[in-house]
């Protein structure tokens, strides 16, 4: 058999560069999340399938990698012939996780509990730019607050963490998108649809940015909806202008269907929030924002850079999803963060690689003796302890390739001993 070396297509190798640059906006996220009263927590990177399929992750549930059962459990799944061979899977987001971890472990937690998850995901997807198979999330939640608190708590200090990445590349502006899954509810029961339709109405908006207002009439359509239901939904979208206010927008859709303190509460937010964004960062009513999660129930928001068709944050209230778990349910509000999208970005920005700082690097020949070695080894130690960073590597045959490789990673000092 014969071995591959390029990873699983959708999942990458991390070159030591990678990492440096990886590292370094980990550690300004959890240091900014920090400032806020966020506490790091963390999940195992496998869940229960039923939690996983529990029609909450929209359609992430059809990119899970799911765990097949072992040793007899598969075997008797195989003899039972119904097809239900994995009982684990790969989480896909970190949300649902969290939902779970907070039923368990609720009583050891204050409330309400302000959490901070950073760790990897998977989704069978697609590949393609910015988006991969295996990715890491960075999520804050707040659980237990009911109140517009944790929505401008949540909007303020992610817009606070992209600011402070993003100056490192001259990057000031970006956009916050805001919307309630209550108003965008309330546009469709107002237009004729049922209750139960509302999920699959939102999953075609969903699709506004790609296929457009007549694009998502066919798709209703060819769901099976009525084309006078469909066409009375799509015109309040169609008669949206840019930069459209949230009490213009909600004026026309019956209070029976919208109570007034949805716009309100999210005008409250938006009022708060916008006068702690640095230059340059906008927070924008948008209603047709959707987002995909079935698990939103009120606020949802979304960031987004110009000159990129990807957003690169995004989160929501979704007040019903630890009840699922626990038969009572949580205010719940969070925020997660494209890791991976923000650092395509500063990739595309940055001149060249991030380099280690100070670092220098002996090179020993094979014919040093066992005494210089020693001393050359202590030398470092002492540069080690005074904060420097140092390399001791035996010396290549051609020692100038390898300063040029160790110069590509940030080393700038070089001591060559021969003897």
């Amino acid at each position: 058999m014969k071995f591959i070396k390029t990873p699983v297509k959708g999942m990458c190798d991390m070159l030591p560069a990678d990492m440096r640059l990886r590292e370094h906006v980990l550690s300004m996220i959890k240091k900014t999340y920090a400032t806020y009263g966020f506490m790091q927590i963390e999940t195992p990177v496998m869940e229960h399938i039923e939690n996983l399929t529990s029609k909450q992750g929209g359609d992430n549930e059809k990119l899970i990698f799911k765990v097949m059962k072992r040793g007899a459990d598969l075997q008797r799944a195989i003899e039972k012939g119904d097809g239900e061979y994995a009982d684990n899977g790969l989480r896909y987001d970190l949300t649902v996780p969290l939902a779970r971890y907070y039923a368990n472990n609720r009583e050891k937690l204050p409330t309400p509990f302000k959490a901070m998850q950073l760790g990897n995901v998977w989704r069978a997807d697609n590949p393609q730019k910015g988006r991969f198979r295996q990715f890491t999330q960075c999520d804050i939640d707040i659980l237990g607050d009911d109140s517009s608190l944790a929505e401008i708590e949540l909007i303020t200090a992610t817009a606070s963490m992209l600011s402070q990445i993003f100056a490192e590349i001259g990057v000031t502006d970006f956009t916050v998108h805001i919307n309630d899954r209550q108003i965008l509810g309330a546009v469709a029961l107002a237009a004729g649809f049922s209750e139960e339709n509302i999920g699959s109405v939102l999953i075609s908006l969903d699709k506004f940015d790609k296929i457009g207002l007549d694009g998502i009439r066919n798709d209703l359509l060819q769901g099976g909806y009525p084309e006078e239901t469909v066409d009375r939904y799509l015109a309040v979208y169609r008669t949206v202008k840019e930069g459209v206010g949230i009490e213009e927008f909600c004026a026309a859709i019956p209070q029976e269907v919208l109570p007034a303190r949805v716009s309100e509460n999210l005008a409250e937010i938006i009022a708060c929030v916008r006068p702690m964004l640095c230059p340059g960062v906008k927070i924008v009513f948008d209603p047709t924002l959707v987002r995909g999660m079935g698990y939103y129930t009120g606020p949802i928001f979304e960031v987004t850079i110009d000159g990129y068709n990807f957003s690169i944050a995004g989160g929501g209230r979704y007040d019903k999803m630890i009840g699922k778990f626990s038969g009572q349910n949580v205010p719940a509000c969070g925020f997660s963060i494209g890791f991976e999208r923000i650092v395509t970005i500063l990739k595309d920005h940055m001149q060249g690689s991030m380099q280690l700082q100070n670092a220098s690097a002996y090179l020993i020949g094979n014919h040093v003796s066992r005494e210089r070695k020693a001393e050359v080894i202590a030398k470092a130690m002492e540069l080690r302890r005074a904060g420097e960073i140092v390399t001791v590597l035996p010396m290549s045959k051609n020692v100038g390739h390898q300063i040029e490789l160790l110069e590509a990673e940030g080393f700038t000092k070089f001591e060559k001993i021969y003897e």
